[in-house]
């Protein structure tokens, strides 16, 4: 079981994570949604296509777009449609 641990608190585990490029993807159904919150931002990855982003908020502390994921992904990154990852202090383990 994989988790995603930030401020002391997991806010997303799956058995089912996938890696790409040293990253845990998580499916949407396992993280913890009261703690994300969307972002206005988005970048776009050359293979994979536009990233939408999450902010944290967990027990009074903010991580902005912290964790990101695809809705529209290329042919080539179909797998991780929705999948959700993470960075900026997350800690992924297992």
């Amino acid at each position: 079981m994989m988790k995603a641990i930030w401020n002391h608190l997991v806010i997303a585990e799956s058995d089912h994570t996938i890696v790409i490029e040293n990253n845990h993807y998580f499916p949407s159904e396992s993280i913890k949604e009261a703690f994300f919150k969307p972002s206005k931002t988005h970048s776009m990855c050359p293979w994979k296509g536009e990233a939408f982003y999450y902010t944290l908020e967990v027990n009074g502390k903010e991580n902005i777009d912290a964790a990101w994921y695809y809705p529209e992904v290329s042919e080539l990154a179909k797998s991780i449609k929705g999948y959700i990852a993470f960075w900026k202090g997350v800690q992924v383990t297992k």
